[in-house]
């Protein structure tokens, strides 16, 4: 696995249009399978009118855990040129919905890989592409006289501090760490 990985920073809206019909794609940043699917439903609840509500989605730092769905488009059309648009770019957990308003000219399979693979790049287009970190969580027990060695050495590797715990003379802190500083930490 990788020590980071590239994702967006924010969500991000593109547009393409052709022949009357109107592809509006959105980009999002996201963490876990549960979540892809909490915006994918928005989506669909939001833009119920539509035709088809299109999407791909990729997870994690190694990049194996994806979907895409072309939501009754022809096979290939709409969920494939999507995915396509994110391995382009190397990115991983993120979530871009095209959906698709009909303008009544078919556009035959040709158009649709285009109008699909289009619209997503220009949500991708829009966004800002940020590196990450791999991180990991760990937690931390050590005796209180050595809490600032500790509390230096988790700002030395930038680490992130998500609760502390202060019991008598045991600590505890659970922090993310970059993956890549994983073996520094050996409290005891």
């Amino acid at each position: 696995m990788a020590d980071s990985f590239y994702t967006i920073l924010q969500p991000a809206n593109g547009l393409y249009k052709e022949k009357g019909s109107r592809f509006l794609a959105f980009a999002e940043p996201v963490e876990t399978e549960q979540e892809a699917k909490q915006r994918l439903a928005y989506y669909r609840k939001e833009y119920y009118d539509a035709r088809h509500v299109c999407y791909a989605w990729m997870l994690g730092a190694d990049r194996e855990q994806f979907r895409q769905s072309d939501d009754g488009e022809p096979s290939g059309t709409a969920g494939r040129p999507i995915l396509g648009q994110i391995n382009s770019r190397h990115l991983t957990n993120i979530l871009i919905v095209v959906v698709r308003y009909f303008g009544g000219i078919l556009l035959g399979t040709g158009g649709l890989v285009v109008a699909y693979k289009e619209a997503a790049s220009d949500a991708l287009a829009n966004a800002q592409i940020v590196e990450k970190d791999v991180t990991v969580r760990r937690t931390l027990r050590f005796n209180y006289e050595k809490m600032n060695n500790v509390m230096r050495t988790l700002k030395d590797i930038d680490a992130r501090i998500i609760s502390q715990d202060y019991e008598n003379d045991q600590c505890v802190i659970v922090c993310d760490i970059k993956k890549k500083f994983d073996g520094c930490l050996t409290v005891v």
